[in-house]
């Protein structure tokens, strides 16, 4: 047989777009359109109802950027549309856009009730069919001039430089009679067609397919569709009535809406995408019973539930009916590679804690598709939180190595386990196109072990959801030769299934390191200081609060710690801490950021004084976890510093050498550190010749995102600032001494400082910079001549190591690591910690390659700026501190100790007498994190501690206070066996015995006498 003479796929394709498409609505009526016109900031729809409208023509502009504008649309139904399925069409200027990025519009009835949403996929309006023609149409829409970014440098991110132009124009806003038969048609085609697509050519189903739709079009009358659309599906009936064989993957598909909390728009717009998509949600949930949509991020509920109670109330309903599913569980989808370890726990406990007391439901699976890489330390978190399984897609990002499973057992560095599933269409968002479920089975990695997978469909980022033509997609898939069997499931369905049919699945140890997105652990400075600083404030005012109602009293301030702690939470979403938002998400950060200290030292500091009492005394109160010039961890007291020798200081035409018996520090000339001596272990610390708190530059063009991405080529040029316009030496005091030096370069000004206190074993840096480079990345660089085979970082509750080598591609790709309050290297014998009080970016390397004898030194540098110009063409330009220390000698309990030393300074403080510890712990490989009292207000003391180190550790905890009962709890405070059979305790009066593993978390219940 010959083949076809003619093009069969561009028949299809163009008979669709050009004659189908077109026909899908019929007996169009214009309707009349009055608009008003909102300048600022949105308004309460009880508003935006009555404000002065004015008439408005379609093709009319509208909408300067980020402006609102409410258009009214009124008409009557025409007789001729009796008994149709009528529609109000709106088309606010999407120019086949996708939802969520452009303009979006949420739809009212005339006493303010949310309808739906109005994106380009979903721009119509329903209007019940009438029985007969003279039925009124009033339909109010509040519509968003949101601007629309393409990663060029835009000013369209900050208010303060938007153009004043409109963005828009209203291009349709008319009745019409949707064509239900065209519709179906429509669908039969694309269902079909798209699945010939995916098929080999030698596979007899391509053909048969192929040649149904050719006859179809045959005989199809394109110049009445209407009238000949019911024929064309009966002809097309046979093809999708062939099932699916019977070993034909099977994919849950599960409606998703993935919302970004604030990105590319503020986090005022995302209240606003939330009322649209869920607006959405719930109309086709009644009309397509069997729609389960999958919704995380309890921040996204609370919104609505304050803005748009109406939608919260339908949203609730089919909460209850099974189609509406709460997941994931945390309060927003965040990043995991720099929040701290207790914020990971409230994420966790917010999150489902909202879900429990709204909706009377707790999600099992932790969902987190789009965050940029998964700490080690999640598994064991999510565990002790109640999580059985975990979701994400975004791994199928990386740009080295491919990630080697789909279906797994993800082990944290505890030896925790989670279930773990990504979805192998390598998509949160699909449209069940017949390539995606395609490409869902040919790169699933289980084949064979497994014949189950999940997949998210439904438009996201910006919002948008399900809509009616994926749902009826997924029926005419269910069952079809050729296509995998698709099915409409909940998640806990889906991973019920799998685990069952999988136990045996292979297990991947450690984090998941993404290999792109670098950036993000720099990106925005303020972001990261001001996520640190609040963390920490959060953890003193907790323990000192938790100390001031139990010893003397005081109440605790539930409802602000609460508030603070969901704000902080909030600001953790994966595109406000890596620092990937527009400018206007960010300043609004930095000014909460601000608040929330100002609020947390005003709680701190009433609490001290309820603690501490009226008086005199000078005291020092100490919230680290370790004892510190004499004052206890935990505890108020005055300084008790050890007797040390002063620091000497000497200058002479070569530099400034700072001696305290333990270091001897060389300052050169050039402001850089030349030489650390350790006298106690008798030994250089730097490699000969080297020079340390060397601030480097490196051009900085990412291929593809700015704001998230450093690329590998950055390294090959790098300037090294070692000119110097003033250097001064600060010997006054003779317990510290201090190097101060001032650098200029191009536009930017550093002012570092290089210090030594008496009886310390840690230099101590600081940098002032007034950042004004573009495209450019500033290190600070420490070699040390340690032959390090693998780098320690600190994470949640824990550390990872890395290799410092690059022998295979993995170990390549980690070119740029995270890590928080430290990172340690060292050989047998000797080591050395770099801390830090507000970084997050390092970088560790061996000498370059090339020819080289005997021991090779190892550098570790920290990311300090970048001047990326996307989303926001200024990032970091302004003044920024940073604080860092060399901690010689370090093993990793040193490190750990001088980790929560630099993030949690003393507190100076005068009252009538020193305050006893709330809590001790006897072994100081166990970290006591979180003192608070019990989230259900029955005045239980919560302690939460973790073993440091790696190893196992015995401890004795003893409270101050009388206690009548003590006991293990998971993170959200209930009891629970599994978990408590992990940490066994044996108690005797107010003193606790217990042993850790690993790693181990253990949160404790206290109950006062």
């Amino acid at each position: 047989m010959h083949r076809s003479l003619a093009n069969l796929t561009l028949r299809i394709e163009r008979t669709v777009n050009q004659r189908l498409l077109p026909a899908l609505y019929r007996d169009v009526e214009p309707v009349h359109v009055e608009a008003a016109h909102l300048p600022g900031e949105p308004v309460p729809a009880s508003e935006g109802l009555s404000l002065a409208y004015a008439p408005f023509q379609v093709g009319q502009p509208w909408g300067r950027a980020w402006s609102t504008t409410w258009f009214r649309f009124t008409g009557e139904v025409p007789e001729r549309m009796r008994g149709g399925r009528v529609e109000l069409l709106v088309d606010l200027g999407f120019e086949r856009a996708g939802p969520g990025f452009r303009s979006e519009g949420l739809a009212y009835t005339p006493d303010g009730t949310p309808i739906k949403g109005i994106e380009p996929r979903t721009a119509y309006v329903p209007v019940a069919r009438p029985a007969s023609g003279g039925e009124r149409v009033d339909v109010y829409v509040e519509a968003a001039a949101n601007p629309r970014f393409d990663g060029t440098v835009t000013p369209l991110g900050d208010p303060d430089t938007l153009p004043d132009r409109p963005l828009y124009r209203l291009d349709r806003a008319e009745l019409a009679v949707l064509d239900e038969e065209v519709h179906a048609l429509v669908l039969d085609v694309q269902v079909l067609h798209q699945l010939a697509l995916t098929l080999a050519e030698t596979d007899p189903r391509h053909h048969e397919i192929r040649r149904a739709i050719e006859l179809m079009f045959d005989e199809l009358d394109v110049a009445d569709i209407s009238g000949g659309a019911a024929a064309a599906r009966a002809r097309l009936a046979d093809a999708l009535a062939s099932p699916a064989v019977p070993s034909a993957h099977r994919i849950t598909a599960v409606g998703h809406a993935h919302i970004d909390s604030a990105w590319l728009w503020p986090v005022r717009e995302t209240i606003r995408k939330c009322s649209r998509t869920f607006s959405n949600v719930v109309a086709l949930a009644d009309e397509y019973p069997e729609l389960i949509f999958a919704c995380s991020s309890a921040q996204q509920y609370a919104w609505l539930r304050e803005h748009h109670p109406k939608v919260y109330q339908r949203v609730a309903e089919k909460v209850a009916s099974g189609q509406f599913l709460p997941v994931g569980g945390m309060w927003v989808e965040s990043d995991t590679n720099m929040p701290g370890g207790e914020a990971m726990v409230r994420q966790f406990t917010e999150g489902k804690r909202f879900f429990a007391e709204e909706f009377g439901v707790e999600p099992r699976e932790v969902w987190l598709p789009d965050s940029f890489g998964y700490t080690a330390a999640l598994p064991q978190l999510a565990r002790l939180a109640g999580f059985r399984w975990f979701l994400t897609q975004k791994m199928s990002w990386n740009q080295t190595n491919q990630f080697p499973h789909h279906t797994f057992w993800w082990e944290g560095i505890d030896g925790s386990r989670i279930f773990t599933h990504f979805p192998p269409a390598d998509t949160y968002s699909s449209e069940l196109s017949g390539k995606e479920l395609a490409y869902g089975v040919s790169n699933f990695a289980e084949h064979g072990r497994s014949s189950v997978s999940l997949l998210p469909f439904g438009y996201g980022d910006g919002g948008g959801g399900p809509t009616r033509e994926m749902l009826e997609t997924a029926k005419r898939v269910a069952d079809l030769e050729g296509s995998p069997k698709v099915a409409i499931r909940t998640p806990a369905d889906f991973f019920t299934e799998a685990e069952r049919e999988y136990p045996d699945a292979p297990v991947w140890s450690g984090e998941m390191y993404l290999e792109y997105h670098r950036g993000t652990y720099t990106s925005q400075s303020a972001m990261k200081r001001g996520n640190r600083r609040t963390e920490h404030l959060l953890r003193e005012a907790e323990l000192w609060c938790t100390a001031a109602a139990v010893q003397s009293g005081h109440p605790y301030p539930y409802d602000e710690l609460a508030a603070i702690w969901q704000e902080t939470l909030l600001m953790q979403f994966h595109d406000i801490l890596p620092g990937s938002s527009i400018a206007w998400v960010h300043r609004e950060a930095r000014q909460a950021y601000a608040k929330l200290a100002n609020r947390l030292d005003t709680v701190i500091e009433a609490a001290l004084v309820a603690l501490s009492g009226p008086g005199s005394i000078p005291l020092t109160a100490n919230a680290a976890p370790h004892a510190r010039d004499g004052v206890p961890a935990l505890g108020v007291s005055p300084d008790a510093a050890a007797e040390a020798p002063d620091v000497a200081v000497r200058t002479d035409d070569d530099g400034t050498t700072l001696d305290n018996g333990l270091l001897r520090v060389r300052v050169g000339v050039d402001g850089t550190v030349t030489a650390i001596r350790d006298l106690v272990a008798d030994r250089e610390v730097l490699p000969p010749g080297s020079a340390a708190n060397l601030l480097q530059l490196h051009p900085d063009t990412p291929n593809e995102f700015d704001a998230w991405d450093i690329e590998e080529f950055y390294r090959r040029r790098r300037r090294d600032l070692t000119g110097v316009v003033k250097l001064v030496v600060e010997a006054d005091d003779p317990r510290v001494a201090r190097v101060r030096v001032t650098r200029e370069d191009r536009d930017s000004t550093y002012t570092q400082t290089i210090s030594l206190a008496a009886g310390e074993r840690v230099v101590r840096f600081g940098a002032e910079v007034d950042w004004n480079e573009r495209e450019t990345l500033l290190k600070v660089a420490f070699p040390v001549d340690v032959q390090a085979a693998h780098s320690s970082s600190e994470i949640q509750f824990g550390h990872v190591q890395r290799p410092t080598h690059t022998n295979t591609s993995w170990d390549a790709a980690r070119f740029e690591i995270c890590a928080h309050r430290w990172l340690h290297v060292g050989e047998p014998g000797y080591g050395v910690a770099l801390v830090n009080d507000g970084t997050y970016g390092h970088d560790v390397t061996r000498r370059p390659p090339g020819d080289a004898l005997g021991a090779q030194p190892t550098t570790v540098r920290l990311s300090l700026l970048r001047g990326p110009r996307y989303p926001d063409p200024d990032t970091d330009r302004g003044r920024h501190r940073f604080a860092y220390a060399l901690v010689c000698g370090a093993e990793i309990a040193d490190a750990v100790r001088e980790g929560y030393r630099a993030n949690l300074p003393v507190r100076r403080l005068t009252g009538a007498a020193p305050v006893e510890p709330l809590i001790e712990v006897s072994n100081p490989a166990v970290v006591v994190e979180a003192v608070k009292l019990a989230d259900d207000r029955s005045g239980d003391v919560v302690v939460r501690l973790y073993e440091s180190l790696g190893g196992r550790a015995r401890t004795r905890l003893t409270a101050s206070f009388e206690v009548a009962e003590v006991s293990v709890r998971d993170l959200l405070e209930r009891p629970d066996d599994e978990v408590a059979a992990l940490a066994p305790i044996s108690v005797d009066g107010a003193s606790v015995d217990l042993s850790l593993a690993p790693f181990q978390v253990v949160t404790l219940r206290l109950r006062p006498a």
